[in-house]
Formats: C-alpha cells, sequence, structure tokens
C-alpha cells in the first residue's frame, strides 16, 4: 500500500454492482481497489439489462399519471462517463416523449383482452450484459487490479487493522474495506451474518443470532421463469399477425403470467412464462435452480388460455427454467468494516426489472460515501453503518413492492379475488384497482433517488475530519 493511500477496498465479484463500485471508486486516487472474482474468466451471464433515461410514466386506460425520477442508474452511468460507450453496444436509441410499451391483457380465458396500456416518457434501452461489463472494465485505471479464479471462502476481522480473506484455493489477502457483490450465493454474506450472529450470541442475544443464521441462504420465491427465444418466422406460421411481433405485451391470469416482446430487429421474440406456487414462498427448492427443460413442465398452466397464449406456448420447445430464489429482507447490509451489495444483499424478484439498477444504485452510494473526506481508516465503520443506514430501507422496499407485483400479475393478492366475479362491470372495477396497485408499486422511481440518499449519507458523514 502506498504512503498516499487512504485505504485499501476489497470487491469481492466483478458484476455490473461490483464494477459500478470500483468505477466510482475510480475517482478517489487515495483508495486502493482490488477485484477478486470467482470465475476463471470475467464472463457476465444473463440476457440483458434495461435502463429508462428517464423514468417516467403515463398510464393510459383507468388512469393517467405522469411521473419523473430524479436520478437513477442511467443517471448514474451518465455521471460516470460510460454513456457515450454504452449506446454504442445496442441499436436503441434514446427517445424522449411518450412511447408506446407493454400492452396488458387478461388472459387466462378462452377470450382474452387488453385492459392497461404503459406508456414511458423516454424509452428502455437495454443493454447485453457482457457489453455492459466491458464498458465498466474499460473505465478501470490501470492501479485497480483485478484477480480471476478468487472464489472466497471466508473473513475475518478484528476491532483494529486489516481484514484477513481467505479464498477456496488456499491464498489469502487482506484490505481495509470489504465489498461482498458476489450475487445470491455470496461467501461475503455468510461469513458477514455468521460473524454477526457470534456477537449476538457473545452478548446473550439468542433470537437476533437464530435470525442472521436463517438468513444465510437464499429461499425459492415459490415460482419459476421459463425462459426462451421464439423464431418469428415460426411464430408467424402458427399465429400470422401475433401482437408480439411488433407490440411487447404481458399476459396475466390466475398463478402464472407471460411476456413476450420483439428483440433482434423482430427476428426474434423473447418469451418468458412465469409459473407460481406461492404457497411454497420461502421453501427449499428440489432440483437445479437453472437449467433446460420440456415445455410440458410449464404447458399446462396455460392451457386454457386464450389462442394468442396458446401460440406462444407451442412455439417453445425447451425452455430454460429458472427457480427464483431471494435474499430474506436483512437486518443490515454490513459488519464493521464489511458491507453487501446487489444481489448478494438483496435478491428479489424480477417482477419489476429492477435487480441490476439497484445493484448500479448500492455500489455508487456504497462508493461514494468511502470516497468521502470524513472517511479514513479509523472511521470506516461508521461509514458503513451509514451506507447501510440510507441504503438498505430503500432497496428493501423495492424487494417487497417486486414481491408484491408478483402476486398482482397472477392474480393472487388477498384483495384482488378473480375466482368469484359476478358481473363484467365487476371485473372491470377489479382491473381498475389492480392498475391503480401496479401504478402504487412504482412510487420508489420518484420518491426515491440516489441523490437524495447520497445527500442523507453526507449530512451523517459531516464535514471532513482529516
Amino acid at each position: 500500500m502506498g504512503s498516499g493511500t487512504r485505504f485499501r477496498v476489497a470487491i469481492c465479484g466483478a458484476g455490473i454492482g461490483g464494477l459500478t463500485t470500483a468505477v466510482t471508486l475510480s475517482r478517489f486516487p487515495d483508495i486502493e481497489v482490488e477485484i477478486f472474482e470467482s470465475a476463471q474468466q470475467l464472463a457476465e451471464l444473463g440476457a440483458g439489462i434495461g435502463l429508462f433515461p428517464r423514468m417516467s410514466f403515463e398510464v393510459c386506460s383507468f388512469v393517467k399519471i405522469v411521473l419523473e425520477y430524479e436520478i437513477g442508474p442511467w443517471e448514474i452511468v451518465k455521471k460516470l462517463g460510460l454513456e457515450e460507450d454504452l449506446l454504442k453496444t445496442t441499436e436503441i436509441k434514446i427517445t424522449d416523449g411518450p412511447v408506446s410499451s407493454f400492452k396488458y391483457r387478461k388472459s387466462d380465458g378462452p377470450v382474452g383482452y387488453d385492459f392497461y396500456t404503459l406508456v414511458t416518457k423516454g424509452n428502455l434501452v437495454t443493454f447485453h450484459r457482457p457489453d455492459f461489463q466491458k464498458v465498466l472494465l474499460s473505465k478501470l485505471p490501470p492501479s485497480h487490479k483485478i484477480s480471476c479464479s478468487k472464489r472466497l471462502r471466508s473473513y475475518t476481522q478484528r476491532l483494529s487493522g486489516p481484514i484477513d480473506l481467505f479464498f477456496e484455493d488456499g491464498t489469502t489477502s487482506y484490505c481495509d474495506v470489504l465489498v461482498g457483490a458476489d450475487g445470491l450465493k455470496s461467501a461475503v454474506r455468510r461469513s458477514l451474518l455468521t460473524e454477526k450472529a457470534q456477537w449476538a450470541e457473545s452478548e446473550s442475544r439468542c433470537g437476533e443470532a437464530s435470525d442472521f443464521i436463517a438468513s444465510i441462504e437464499p429461499v425459492w420465491c415459490g415460482t419459476n421463469a421459463y425462459r426462451a427465444l421464439i423464431p418469428a418466422e415460426r411464430l408467424k406460421a402458427r399465429f400470422p399477425g401475433h401482437r408480439t411481433l411488433t407490440q411487447p405485451t404481458q399476459y396475466l391470469g390466475k398463478n402464472g403470467y407471460v411476456i413476450a416482446y420483439p428483440i433482434s430487429k423482430g427476428k426474434l421474440v423473447n418469451f418468458v412464462a412465469f409459473k407460481s406456487h406461492h404457497d411454497l414462498e420461502n421453501t427449499r427448492f428440489n432440483g437445479p435452480w437453472v437449467c433446460v427443460t420440456e415445455s410440458a413442465e410449464f404447458a399446462a398452466t396455460f392451457r386454457t388460455w386464450e389462442p394468442e397464449v396458446q401460440a406462444l406456448v407451442d412455439c417453445v420447445e425447451r425452455p430454460l427454467r429458472w427457480a427464483i430464489h431471494t435474499v430474506k429482507p436483512l437486518k443490515s447490509f454490513v459488519s464493521g468494516r464489511a458491507g453487501i451489495i446487489g444481489d448478494a444483499a438483496h435478491a428479489m424478484t424480477p417482477h419489476q426489472g429492477s435487480g441490476a439498477g439497484q445493484a448500479i444504485e448500492d455500489g455508487y452510494v456504497l462508493a461514494t460515501i468511502l470516497g468521502h473526506p470524513a472517511t479514513t481508516r479509523e472511521t470506516i465503520g461508521r461509514s458503513m453503518l451509514i451506507y447501510d443506514q440510507v441504503r438498505r430501507p430503500v432497496a428493501q422496499s423495492v424487494h417487497e413492492v417486486a414481491r408484491q407485483n408478483g402476486r398482482i400479475f397472477t392474480f393472487s393478492a388477498p384483495d384482488l379475488d378473480f375466482d368469484h366475479v359476478s358481473s363484467p362491470e365487476e371485473m372491470s372495477a377489479k382491473l381498475q384497482m389492480l392498475s391503480h396497485r401496479f401504478t402504487k408499486n412504482w412510487e420508489w422511481a420518484w420518491t426515491t433517488s440516489a441523490k437524495t440518499v447520497i445527500q442523507d449519507a453526507f449530512r451523517l458523514l459531516g464535514p471532513s475530519r482529516s
């Protein structure tokens, strides 16, 4: 460590959250950064990332509202100087003003019908995850070291002195700050919560210790997603003029829903079907969490749905099944000078498409707090607690509304019972309620912002202590 170095940060995980943290920290040359990645080479998995340049909505049909998001993931992208390079990786151009987005249909019967249209002010810009990762990597300074094939086994820390890191290959390292960006099965989370449980037990807080231990392992949310890419020509042959060849559509019904939209200049239709057993939430899933399977595994759920859905299902051959797992809401994202971000801290269901965006915000906020002049080697623990105080409530609120949307989209919310509707008027009223609920669940997008969170953090940090 150089004589002019304030402290040393180790980041476990070179995904979107970890690299956003590292790029943000590069603005502070007196902070030394090393990234440890468990994979043999940097290769981000996953279909893609979608970000709105301005998170604004105009919801048409039962409700019409215009809302604006002050500063979110795309604004962070711009602040970090990533925008120009990222836009080179996608064919999508940023559009201001109203842009047609998803149609919502009630589809769990022989006849389906539209009941909701989402129009966004500013379009959704999508990226392939490896492309996003490459742009982040290109912005890292040479001083930021990256070590692959380094899977963390555990860490130990004392009241003072460095944190010791122990890797599965038998090697060790050290740091002053540990950032766990190592995903759903996070080793940092395991060590962090084990450490907190031990401290609680030493103070005879046995119930709290048990809660920490119970939160280590991810849990199944009761929902499986089935993903496939459907050739447009195949769908045209099965159902000429199918709306998803040109119109992003979400088909809702009891215990499941389907999302489909055109990609690759209309050559493919991206298809995802969700099959839900909400009574099995927080249980253990038997079988591989991600695997290729047969379409028969999910097709029966949709066999009585409208013809448009039937056509999509018929065009799927061997989908990728994803058993959706989440992290239980944690009482803290930090322990001493160690902290977790992204899926390691709050892996959530995909029903708002917010996971990557939340990881970006986590990394940006934490790195900005660490870069503040008031954060020194002596005050790191306090700064980590401030990160936890200002950031955790926001992320966990998004975690919860994403969970609620999963129930709303599958007509499983307690007060949205569609099983005993006696008239078209009652059905319209219930769908209107659903529309309002969905809109309400987006409130975080305009009532919270990274800017506000950072302002709160700086207020708590106070003036520089240097």
